[in-house]
């Protein structure tokens, strides 16, 4: 019995050891592939970057005359994307004032600098947003063993914002050249020397468009059966269309939509979606209408990180639709002062001051607006918007003084009250709400203030909706069911008495 208990001793301890001896083989062997054909970036980095795009400045590459070796277009690729990936780290870094992902993404001496300043920030209790819109890289040097680059990188659009005890002290906007150079370690190229030449106040000048002949009388427009989804799968051309013709037939010439940032799939815009607001496009010119664009709705976040994604969202909408000959104009962003309070007034500005630029420096035919959600915020930036637009949701009482305040404020800018309205609700919610005639009280006594102030206008909206997304007005069912009864037409297709006061007609 002894014996036998000592061979099932001795045969365990074989298997054992075979099995510990196994899996030290395999996992050498995995390391050593690993090691060889060049790691997960995403796996080593610190940072851990998500493998989506984060960080999308405008990159233009001068034509390759470099030294050296010839550089493929996956080579380039490849050292364009490391490149870009170092700036953003480095932006996170004096975010943060931590080195997480720093060694990543620059070479040992490189890195010192941007410690050394992290700590000297961290002692000052200074943090830096930042952020790169534009690149436009030169390759100098490649070398033979593919391992060493050089690059020049001219016209280097920068943003920051310096804060000292969370308080800004600096904001700017700076034009720099950078010489660079780049080593390949571990399969990516990691920065060696990054060295600012030059640098200056960055300007930027656009041609004010005119609006002279701009005749806008419109309305805000969904399809009844999908607001706020309108170019999702229920889609449909024909019904919009048919819309197209009834708002024509009552006297209008514009239609006011709208892109969601979120639902277009942000800087990665989606196809099909862009075809359908093509498509919409499409059916105003046959309706004879025109169309105002509003480039982002529901988006809310203005991080000084997410403005490269937020350019790349308005270029690509921008581009593709700037031709159409049924565009108007662009609204940059559906009432943003309301976000003043929560993301802050300056750093909100500062968004609508580079996506102005960045529409103009694509679109120089058609004009640029934004859609405040009240008067008194409409002089904000009204040296760089073509005709000002703002929405009026108050007293009608009030409205003549309103505008003639604006007129006196902005004498050479076109006005266009882009949203207003009157529900038609007095329900259970509501009881001491309005009803159909009171409804249409209200557009008849707008449409006089409108003719007497020769004002231009775009209405809120054609069709009472069944449904209302919590994200437009929240759960509360009295702010929800009055946003259902601002149309011109009821849930049950039938035109209510406002629709007389539909146009100044």
């Amino acid at each position: 019995m002894v014996s036998r208990n000592k061979n099932i001793v001795r045969v365990i301890l074989i298997a054992s050891y075979i099995v510990i001896i196994v899996l030290i083989v395999s996992g050498i062997g995995a390391l050593f592939g690993y090691l060889n054909t060049g790691a997960d970036r995403s796996a080593m980095l610190h940072t851990e970057l998500k493998k989506i795009e984060q960080y999308t400045p405008k990159v233009v590459w001068t034509p390759l005359t470099n030294e050296g070796r010839p550089m493929d277009e996956q080579s380039l690729n490849t050292l364009e994307n490391n490149y870009l990936d170092a700036w953003y780290v480095k932006h996170i870094a004096y975010k943060t004032n931590t080195t997480a992902g720093i060694k990543d993404y620059y070479t040992d001496s490189a890195r010192l600098n941007l410690y050394d300043m992290i700590a000297l920030n961290t002692d000052e209790n200074i943090t830096i947003e930042s952020t790169t819109l534009e690149h436009h890289p030169t390759l100098n040097f490649f070398s033979e063993d593919g391992q060493l680059a050089v690059i020049t990188d001219k016209d280097v659009v920068e943003y920051k914002r310096l804060f000292r005890d969370k308080n800004m002290v600096l904001e700017t906007t700076e034009i720099s050249t950078y010489k660079i150079v780049l080593l390949l370690e571990d399969g990516f190229w990691r920065i060696r020397h990054l060295v600012k030449v030059k640098t200056e106040d960055y300007k930027v000048e656009h041609k004010e468009i005119a609006t002279t002949n701009l005749n806008i009388q419109g309305i805000n427009y969904y399809p009844q059966a999908t607001p706020w989804d309108m170019f999702g799968d229920p889609f449909s051309k024909d019904t919009i269309a048919k819309d197209f013709n009834i708002i024509k037939e009552a006297g209008l010439n514009t239609v006011r939509v709208f892109v969601q940032y979120e639902d277009f799939e942000k800087a990665n815009i989606n196809k099909t979606k862009l075809d359908k607001l093509k498509q919409t496009l499409d059916a105003a010119e046959t309706a004879q209408l025109d169309v105002i664009v509003t480039l982002f709705d529901f988006y809310g976040n203005y991080d000084v990180l997410d403005w490269t994604l937020n350019r790349r969202h308005a270029e690509t909408i921008v581009s593709a639709l700037k031709d159409h000959k049924a565009l108007v104009g662009w609204d940059i962003k559906n009432e943003p002062n309301l976000d003043f309070e929560s993301r802050g007034k300056t750093t909100v500005m500062a968004w609508l001051d580079t996506m102005i630029n960045l529409v103009k420096s694509v679109d120089d035919q058609n004009p640029v607006t934004i859609g405040w959600s009240n008067a008194q915020s409409a002089t904000l930036l009204k040296d760089k918007v073509d005709f000002v637009s703002f929405h009026y949701y108050e007293d009608l009482e009030d409205l003549d003084a309103s505008i003639k305040t604006l007129q006196t404020a902005i004498p050479n800018k076109t006005l266009v009250m882009g949203e207003f309205g009157e529900p038609s609700y007095d329900g259970f919610w509501n009881p001491f709400g309005s009803n159909d005639d009171d409804q249409a009280d209200y557009h008849k006594k707008a449409q006089a203030i409108i003719a007497t102030n020769n004002l231009q206008y775009v209405s809120w909206t054609l069709y009472d909706f069944v449904d209302i997304p919590k994200e437009v007005v929240g759960r509360l069912p009295w702010r929800k069911n009055a946003q259902k009864h601002f149309g011109f037409i009821d849930e049950n297709g039938t035109k209510k008495a406002s629709f007389d006061y539909i146009s100044k007609q």
